[in-house]
């Protein structure tokens, strides 16, 4: 394990670079006081330099004001905050609203497409939409029936609008787009359909098709260079995804992107993970099914790879490698290391060089995850890089129509797309995960286009032998991959967090609770309970001099699918729909972004509380007795 030789622990710096990077998204996510990238910045880390709202204020916050979005479903993603302006978004019918900072909410413009319902059938775990993206004076949207939308971010003015996939296949999207330069990053949901999955890049002037880059299938069309683009250090070799798959089977094979992207302007790459190869019953496809559950690197010019890294080859649980990845800058054996940190689906955290792809750590961060031992760390050994699968919980070596017991994580991971954030203050990473395990039974299926493509029948329930709940809230040391502290919730923790200068991080439940923790200790500082489940990612800005949080809650997403579609077998749902019956006792549907507040006026806002332990003042003319 390579060890933290000092506390010189930075976050990746992306100022100075304008000339690489898009120069507007630059401008405005310098700017504290605004939230102009669902990521908080490229790099990923969802940090905000914003400390009016600290450790010793936090319990006193309150609701400021609330907009009721109209729609119900899964609200996953937070609102942008720009110029005195907040763009909110929907799940489907994926509606936009511009509100007017100054004028008490007021809404400027909206934006309502009009949209085949249909599409919903097709889209697996909810009607979900990660947020809306900035560049260049326009609101990018990510429709779910695939077409990618520019609007005038002062007027809501539709500038362009380009469709990049075709839901009568299965092709939806469900992901924030990223601009990098002068492009627009587009990624493809639909993995449980058989869709082939892919990245396109638009010309942010115009939404024309700049590149586009496939997950699996030839080299050409997934561009990459056999010699040049590398696997943990070695070039990958002419025809390296079509020699890991049986027959034509790449051509549905998944491998989608519908996590997050990251990109680090002075490399001038762009980072994104695929998601599992289809179908899930994994006899059908045999073989390492590249380039599925990989991390990739990407020139954000021309799409070409540099390296790329699968995490888990031959799926056979479902582990989409989609997850963020939070680009830090920080001191390994006496050394600055530009690092690429990723908390996948299969329960493994993985730290790694994000010039070179070279693996650093590779480490559980749950106890309980057993479907592998280790990843090997040795690069003399032929199984380097690979997680070594414990046969029990192998439902490819159980074979078809036989269910494997006691998997954990189960097929949501030991953390979905539910993003985490990094605080230099502290040189910590702070992780909403799920805290499931599952049985798994494959079974043969047939692919028809536009037909669920799954072949598995799953259910899911709490670890066995541990706190009772589906979720931890934990927080990680990358370098030393460990767990630093450990806060156990009764469900999934489904939001994405966010880790402030004040020395507060913040998340939400699926309960509907915003919580605010010490970003040392964990200590649970303030809770406030929400009309609805929260699966949206806690942002904050200022105004008008004070700082405000703010959250998305309504219930849905994979975790609350039951409630959202009213599920009720507990099969349904891709397995979820009983594992998390109970969470109709709790909350209910609804759509609402609450933000958050201290008393008082902005100056009297930034002013910490008084130390409670600090000695009382004495009284005017006596003494303090």
């Amino acid at each position: 394990m390579k060890r933290l030789l000092n506390s010189t622990v930075a976050v990746l710096l992306l100022t100075g670079t304008a000339g690489w990077a898009n120069e507007s998204v630059l401008a405005e996510t310098a700017k504290p006081e605004q939230w102009a990238i669902q990521t908080g910045d490229y790099a990923n880390t969802r940090y905000s330099e914003l400390d009016q709202i600290n450790r010793d204020n936090v319990g006193d916050l309150r609701v400021a004001w609330t907009f009721s979005t109209g729609v119900l479903r899964g609200h996953e993603g937070s609102p942008l905050v720009i110029d005195d302006i907040m763009y909110v978004h929907t799940p489907f019918p994926n509606n936009v609203y511009a509100l007017d900072l100054n004028n008490d909410g007021k809404i400027l413009w909206r934006y309502e497409p009009q949209q085949d319902p249909e599409v919903i059938a097709v889209m697996c775990c909810d009607t979900v939409n990660r947020g809306l993206s900035f560049a260049d004076g326009m609101i990018f949207l990510s429709q779910a029936d695939t077409t990618v939308v520019a609007l005038d971010a002062k007027s809501g003015e539709v500038k362009w609008s380009t469709k990049v996939g075709d839901p009568a296949i299965g092709e939806t999207l469900t992901m924030s787009t990223m601009p990098a330069k002068d492009k627009l990053m587009v990624g493809i949901s639909g993995g449980e359909y058989g869709v082939r999955g892919r990245v396109t890049a638009l010309n942010l002037a115009d939404g024309s098709e700049a590149w586009k880059a496939y997950s699996t299938g030839p080299d050409e069309e997934m561009l990459v260079d056999p010699e040049k683009t590398t696997h943990l250090g070695k070039p990958i070799g002419a025809d390296s995804s079509l020699n890991s798959w049986e027959g034509d089977q790449w051509k549905i094979g998944g491998g989608t992107v519908w996590g997050w992207f990251s990109y680090d302007p002075e490399l001038n790459l762009v980072y994104y993970g695929t998601g599992n190869p289809s179908t899930w019953n994994p006899s059908q496809r045999p073989g390492d099914n590249k380039w599925s559950m990989t991390i990739m690197a990407r020139d954000a010019d021309t799409g070409m790879a540099k390296w790329f890294y699968q995490m888990t080859p031959h799926d056979e649980w479902d582990y989409d490698g989609v997850n963020e990845n939070i680009l830090t800058d920080q001191e390994i054996d006496g050394q600055m290391r530009k690092l690429l940190t990723h908390f996948d689906r299969n329960g493994f955290a993985y730290t790694m060089d994000r010039e070179s792809g070279e693996l650093l750590v590779a480490e559980k961060f749950d106890p309980v995850v057993n479907w592998a031992t280790e990843v090997v760390m040795d690069p003399n050994s032929d199984q380097y890089g690979r997680p070594q699968v414990v046969a029990e919980y192998s439902t490819s070596q159980n074979g078809e129509d036989e269910n494997t017991t006691g998997v954990c994580p189960a097929a949501l991971g030991t953390k979905d797309q539910q993003p985490a954030a990094y605080s230099p203050k502290t040189q910590t990473f702070y992780v909403p995960t799920n805290h499931v395990c599952m049985d798994y039974e494959p079974f043969r299926v047939a692919y028809t286009a536009g037909q669920p493509y799954v072949g598995a029948t799953l259910s899911m329930y709490p670890a066995p032998d541990s706190h009772g709940g589906m979720g931890n809230f934990i927080a990680w040391d990358n370098i030393e991959g460990k767990i630093k502290w450990s806060l156990p919730e009764q469900f999934s923790v489904w939001s994405g967090a966010l880790a402030t200068a004040g020395d507060v991080v913040f998340y939400g439940t699926l309960e509907g609770y915003l919580k605010a923790i010490d970003a040392d200790t964990g200590e649970e500082l303030y809770k406030f309970k929400t009309p609805s489940g929260i699966i949206g990612n806690v942002m904050t800005y200022i105004h008008g001099g004070k700082q405000y949080i703010g959250i998305l809650s309504g219930v849905g997403g994979w975790a609350g699918i039951g409630l959202a579609a009213g599920l009720t077998n507990p099969n349904e749902g891709l397995g979820a729909v009983g594992g998390y019956a109970a969470l109709s006792d709790y909350t209910e549907l609804g759509g609402q972004l609450t933000v958050f507040e201290l008393p008082g006026e902005a100056s009297a806002a930034a002013e910490p509380a008084a130390d409670p332990a600090a000695e009382p003042a004495p009284a005017e003319g006596g003494t303090s007795g």
